[in-house]
């Protein structure tokens, strides 16, 4: 098992190791100069056109869903887990300098995302059910030609593979540990009753946990693309909602440490002084990659798994849904994951009286946001609400991810094979909650980020096909 562990930890330090970075920030840089730096020149016309659209009515066809659905199931996945756990990591391991270095890559990564989902929209493609289905597979095979197929296979194997990791056990265990946290506050200890399952014995909560959100996916998944839009369109906002207003309470809470905090911040982003005044050091690079990974690892710009939500909208002009990939990002990283870090370090230093106590240097997770939040809410009330948030968090990622899993699976095995995959994915959610095991995390990390590398390749590649779209869009709405 030590052995195993060792593999699946040099794998993923391969996968989001320097060069990774490098290569990911790299294109969305490359990209932005190839399109005239449409996320800085054009924001506004992308939210206009994305955020102030969002509620007109669209209709959408069969195997379609509209537009806003395209995108809240795409922020179903990146709104997740990595917006609460994986901010508040970053930050501890790489100082709040990290802070200033996942808006760094989020700016970039505007222009990667819109340029994955407007490929999505240009190649994609019906299948045997009548569904529009894309996604990097798609456009590498259609957009670069069948010879390089393989490398669309290579996508599609990681991305499923991925999608039981990322998109399935870590999160259900994400669900069972915050409820499990939640009810511990109360003073009672959800773990206490085991069962023998599989040959071990597991909390009988943990299990039971498994088999309603199993039940639920399930529900969903089953109903195909359209009824996942459905779901998503109505809980994303909802979810969102409820977390930035919760943020956004402990900030205001705590407003007396906003300077504090952005001088941690700023100072720490391009100093070895981590933070609270050098308290600890943390090495430059460190705290660029500690950034920059949580800021790709959240919004997912650059991996590939988007577009394929992107794919089944109604819009036929990929610039136009492309946009909101330019917003999903937006949303996700400049506002969801700011708050976090805003929230999390005013909490602490309100909590704390400027920070005394707190350990550093360590990887900490939801429970320091808990600490955060009880600044304002005191401990059970601020449990509630972070358990309440990263559970609708960790279920809107298992319905997104389902269904890329499904499409990778799809592309490699065909439409009518997709049932078993479906099938089985449910099963493991049942089985993921019972597990809780950082090695599944781990493995989940490293799958996710293998994904990008064929992404990223076909990006490059099909770059002048997007400053072409980019170009003949914006000439047609000055025309019009």
């Amino acid at each position: 098992m030590k052995v195993l562990e060792d593999i699946i930890t040099a794998l993923d330090d391969f996968a989001w190791g320097p060069w990774m970075l490098i290569l990911l920030v790299g294109t969305g840089i490359f990209v932005t100069a190839r399109n005239g730096f449409i996320q800085f020149g054009h924001l506004g016309y992308a939210l206009k056109n994305t955020i102030g659209k969002m509620f007109h009515k669209h209709q959408a066809g069969e195997g379609e869903v509209t537009p806003f659905q395209a995108v809240t199931t795409a922020l179903a996945a990146t709104v997740g887990t990595g917006n609460i756990v994986g901010v508040t990591g970053a930050i501890f391991i790489g100082g709040p300098g990290a802070v200033f270095w996942l808006w760094i890559s989020a700016l970039f990564g505007m222009c990667t995302k819109y340029a994955e989902v407007a490929l999505a929209v240009k190649y994609r493609e019906r299948n045997a059910q009548g569904d529009w289905v894309g996604g990097p597979m798609y456009y590498i095979t259609n957009g670069l030609g069948k010879g390089w197929k393989w490398l669309a296979v290579i996508f599609a194997i990681f991305g499923c593979l991925a999608s039981f990791g990322i998109g399935n056990t870590t999160q259900v265990d994400s669900i069972a540990t915050a409820i499990s946290n939640m009810i511990s506050s109360f003073g009672a200890d959800l773990d206490a009753n085991t069962i023998l399952f599989l040959g071990q014995q597991v909390a009988l909560s943990r299990l039971i946990i498994g088999i309603i959100v199993a039940i639920i996916v399930g529900l969903v998944l089953l109903g195909g693309i359209k009824r996942i839009g459905k779901v998503t369109e109505k809980l994303v906002p909802f979810m969102a909602v409820l977390y930035i207003l919760a943020a956004l309470i402990v900030i205001f809470g705590n407003i007396n440490w906003i300077g504090e905090v952005f001088r941690m911040i700023f100072v720490g982003a391009f100093t070895a002084e981590g933070a609270l005044g050098g308290a600890f050091g943390i090495a430059f690079m460190t705290t660029v990659q500690k950034g920059i990974a949580r800021g790709v690892f959240s919004n997912e710009a650059g991996l590939g798994s988007a577009p394929m939500a992107h794919a089944a909208s109604s819009e036929s002009d990929p610039v136009k849904q492309g946009l909101y990939g330019i917003f999903e990002v937006f949303m996700d990283s400049i506002v969801i994951c700011t708050l976090t870090a805003l929230a999390l370090l005013c909490g602490l230093l309100g909590v704390t009286g400027g920070g005394a106590g707190i350990e550093w240097g360590v990887n900490h997770g939801s429970e320091m946001m808990v600490t955060a939040f009880s600044s304002i809410f005191g401990g059970q009330v601020g449990s509630i609400v972070i358990a309440v948030c990263l559970s609708l968090f960790a279920l809107s990622t298992i319905m997104s991810w389902s269904l890329y899993g499904t499409r990778c699976f799809e592309y490699l095995f065909g439409t009518k094979a997709s049932i078993g995959y479906k099938i089985v994915f449910i099963i493991v959610l049942i089985i993921g909650s019972t597990l809780g095991l950082d090695i599944v995390w781990t493995l989940g990390d490293a799958l996710n980020g293998l994904m990008a590398l064929p992404n990223l390749v076909a990006l490059l590649a099909l770059s002048g096909v997007v400053v072409k779209l980019t170009k003949d869009h914006f000439k047609k709405d000055r025309l019009n």
